[in-house]
């Protein structure tokens, strides 16, 4: 009596390939093994196509508008190729807004919300996150009440403060109420919620750290995905931020938005010179985003994939 060995009758498999019954979940729908990617189709790429047109056409019909003269936009139909008036339309902006000044005073309000913004929100959203003291969840509803509230309502009073300190008119009266904001916290708050175990507190804690030492050694380490998208929220919404400075500033000393907005307030705006403005005010963002880009790309994904 002869016998047949398993290994020769059983079907051979393809180690690399994944079998059908293997590959499926319930409902026959595919179901994706570890290091496996998805393919888009033709339907993935033609919406990439589009959303990324639909992306870049504002910034390049500004770049469009502001190379030609005031004529020329405003003809039917308008121009779709750059014209060679683009040079001087950046000159008149700059000269008639005063944007050199407007650049320098945003980047220093910017600057300053963004880093106090991130301090202070990481040390919250820390604190409500993984420390126990009484009050906790009072003090979180509170926070988020906040959100609730239209900034108009605050205007009044916030203006009559200001002046009453003597920042009228001052850069400090831009930063100093902004530094530190309800979103961020309950972002910062969330995102260490999962990302920061309790064992490293713990292990810090036995190795003799103190309180300062876990959130510099331990909390802005595991923080910092989340930290470089808040920082970049917060640094563009300090910069297109019109409402306030608009109130709190003048002439002499304005923020980029403000600037732009006394370039369209006439009677009769230049249209081209107006683009041009606006085509500056844009430059300062995309610089950041070229040489951030990374950082804040990977700290979406870090936070996409965590846990």
């Amino acid at each position: 009596m002869t016998t047949t060995s398993p290994t020769t009758t059983a079907p051979a498999l393809d180690r690399g390939a994944l079998p059908a019954s293997e590959g499926k979940g319930r409902g026959g729908r595919f179901k994706l093994g570890a290091g496996q990617q998805l393919k888009g189709g033709p339907f993935t790429y033609v919406a990439l196509i589009v959303v990324g047109l639909g992306s870049v056409l504002p910034l390049y019909w500004t770049l469009v508008a502001a190379s030609h003269d005031q004529q020329r936009v405003l003809d039917s139909p308008p121009p779709l190729v750059p014209g060679g008036r683009l040079w001087s339309n950046l000159q008149s902006a700059w000269e008639q807004a005063h944007l050199g000044t407007a650049i320098v005073n945003t980047l220093i309000v910017a600057s300053c919300i963004t880093a106090a913004t991130l301090f202070f929100c990481t040390l919250a959203g820390y604190a409500f996150a993984k420390m126990r003291f009484r009050g906790r969840g009072a003090l979180m509803t509170a926070v988020i009440a906040t959100l609730t509230i239209p900034p108009q309502l605050s205007v009044v009073p916030l203006f009559m403060m200001m002046s009453d300190i003597g920042w009228g008119g001052k850069l400090e009266s831009v930063i100093f109420p902004t530094l530190v904001g309800a979103f961020g916290v309950f972002f910062m708050r969330q995102y260490l919620l999962e990302a920061l175990p309790y064992e490293l507190i713990e292990a810090a804690k036995v190795d003799g750290a103190s309180n300062i030492r876990i959130v510099w050694s331990v909390v802005l380490p595991v923080a910092r995905p989340a930290m470089m998208v808040l920082g970049m929220l917060t640094f563009v919404q300090a910069w297109n931020d019109f409402f306030w400075p608009f109130l709190a500033l003048n002439q002499e000393n304005p923020t980029i938005q403000v600037a732009l907005g006394q370039l369209s307030a006439s009677y009769t705006p230049d249209q081209s010179i107006v683009m041009a403005g606006a085509l500056i005010s844009t430059l300062p963002l995309l610089l950041v985003f070229v040489i951030f880009g990374k950082q804040i790309v990977g700290g979406i994904m870090s936070g996409a994939v965590k846990g």
